[in-house]
Parts: structure tokens; sequence; C-alpha cells
């Protein structure tokens, strides 16, 4: 049979219809705002409940993201954690005496971040005068500061970062005494890793 020809109402009808039918498709698929394993086609009567791996690699092929799928949470990168130290009683803090930089205090850290921010508070003893610098695998990083001042620098760290990804890189903090006599004192109180 051939068809009639239709008048303009009943195309806008059927043009409606098709539009509500788009919406309607559109609107009742999941949000992709998770990521999840792919549930399988037949699942067994009593599932194990699924773990999902999440794992997120650079253009160098270096794992910068991983979940711990043992516990939950997050496997990689490890965060550094700073341990407790007393900030307040100025003795117990890593010093020095030399006329000469000398290392006072260290640190092994791996590297996940092209970055990092380093705060630390320095002092020296009465009528004395010295410096403290941070090195981190024996390059200078930030600058030089008189003792009394607040060291708080955030810079690229000094390491070729696509070969020492995931390895350990060494902070030392170097003091040194200015004056004729008198001790010179640094306590770190924080230090991360950040984004370029």
């Amino acid at each position: 049979m051939a068809l009639l020809p239709e008048n303009i109402i009943d195309r806008l009808v059927q043009m409606e219809r098709r539009i509500q039918a788009l919406s309607t498709a559109v609107n009742t698929r999941p949000p992709l705002n998770e990521i999840r394993p792919i549930p399988p086609e037949n699942p067994p009567p009593n599932p194990p409940t699924p773990k999902p791996v999440l794992r997120v690699f650079d253009a160098y092929n270096h794992e910068l993201f991983a979940d711990d799928i043992a516990t939950g949470g997050l496997a990689r990168p490890w965060l550094q954690l700073m341990p407790p130290v007393d900030h307040v009683n100025v003795a117990k803090w890593p010093s020095t005496t030399s006329t000469s930089f000398t290392a006072i205090a260290m640190s092994f850290n791996p590297v996940w971040q092209p970055k990092m921010r380093l705060s630390m508070y320095t002092k020296a003893s009465s009528g004395a005068t010295g410096q403290v610098k941070v090195m981190v695998d024996g390059q200078p990083f930030g600058p030089t500061v008189n003792a009394g001042q607040v060291f708080d620098y955030t810079g690229l760290l000094p390491v070729d970062l696509p070969n020492k990804f995931g390895k350990v890189m060494t902070v030392e903090i170097h003091a040194v005494v200015t004056s004729a006599s008198g001790t010179v004192y640094a306590q770190p109180v924080s230090m991360y890793g950040t984004q370029t």
C-alpha cells in the first residue's frame, strides 16, 4: 500500500516522540564517574567481592598511581610522613659548632613528584651567627638562610626525574657557625612533594 502524505501536525508529533526517545536513552545510562571492573556475563551464585585494579602510568612507563587491592586505599605513590619532633625545645634540635658547613640532619625519601616543599626553623645560640642550607643528592635546594630565619622553600628537585622516579633521594641539612664561636640549630617541620 502506498504511503499517504502526512500533514505537518503528524510529522511534528512523530519528531517529538523521537526526541523524547533520544533524551530518555541518554538520561538512563549510568554516570561515568567511577571506574569498576566489568561484571561477568553469568556471575557465580556467591560471587567474590570485586576488587578493582587501577593503575596509571606516565610516558616513561612509571607507575604513577595504583590502588591497594588487598585492603583498599592508596598503594602508590607512597606518601612521606614526617616523624614527630620537638620543635619547641631548641636544645634537642640538630646542631653544629663547626665553622665549615656540616651535615646535621639527613633523610632518605622516594622521588614521586618533580617539586618539593621543605620548611624548617633555624636558630643560633646567644651571640652567635650562622647559616643553614639544604642539599638534595649533593646539590643545593633553595636558598642559604641566616640562622634565626625560617627556611621555607618550594622548588624543583635537582634530580633527573625520569631516571630517579621511585628511587630514593638523600635530603641533608647543612649548617655552619660564621661567628667566632657558638651553635647553629635547624629543625625541619614540614616536607612533602608537589606537582610542577
